[in-house]
């Protein structure tokens, strides 16, 4: 089992980080591998709705989405970490999940999802809706906590001392834990995953 901690982050080390980390830290007490991805500080391209993916398979800008799509099934679930601008998520996060989701959305049923945010004071709970709303698009179940999966603090010093948000983060860890051992033991003992039908697209207007 392995799961992929996506850092949404310019700061590579900063709050966002420190929030994964500490759910990390429970995933390893468990014995589930992980693996934290930076997207760095340069600029990642939006979709441009070429759907230019939906003939090739990947996207047409060829850079770290293409690179992560090409690995998704070597993962069980996803946690997304993105600091709050504005009330919702960092752009460049977003940049990413929209490509990553359109153009290898295939491959995102089943696993287990969660988002997590960082904010030094207010307009966690919409990005954190926004993040959410990646996975219940791809039928991906996702993992809750105690709370809203959210820190605060300017600083991942303040953040060490956000004692709910910590323990928020553990317990996102422990569910996600538990439930990637019931799917696999689910996996093991012949119980089917569940079927679905061709998609259908309704236009509301004619």
């Amino acid at each position: 089992m392995k799961v992929l901690l996506i850092n949404g982050s310019p700061r590579e080390h900063g709050c966002t980080f420190t929030a994964l980390s500490e759910v990390e830290k429970i995933l390893h007490k468990h014995e589930i591998e992980t693996e934290i991805l930076y997207l760095g500080k340069g600029p990642i391209v939006g979709c441009t709705a070429c759907r230019s993916c939906g003939k090739t398979g990947v996207c047409v800008f060829d850079d770290i989405v293409n690179e992560t799509a090409a690995r998704l099934d070597t993962f069980d679930a996803i946690v997304i970490g993105s600091p709050v601008y504005y009330a919702g998520p960092n752009g460049q996060l977003t940049a990413f999940l929209d490509r990553l989701f359109f153009s290898a959305g295939d491959h995102m049923a089943g696993k287990l999802g969660a988002s997590v945010v960082s904010c030094r004071r207010g307009g966690s709970t919409a990005a954190f809706d926004r993040l959410n709303k990646y996975f219940t698009i791809s039928n991906m179940p996702i993992v809750s906590s105690q709370y809203w999966n959210q820190v605060h603090g300017h600083t991942p010093e303040d953040v060490m001392q956000d004692k709910e948000g910590l323990q928020i983060m553990r317990t996102l860890g422990e569910n996600m834990a538990w439930l990637l051992k019931c799917i696999d033991c689910a996996r093991r003992n012949g119980v089917p995953e569940p079927e679905y039908e061709p998609g259908v697209a309704t236009n509301f207007i004619r």
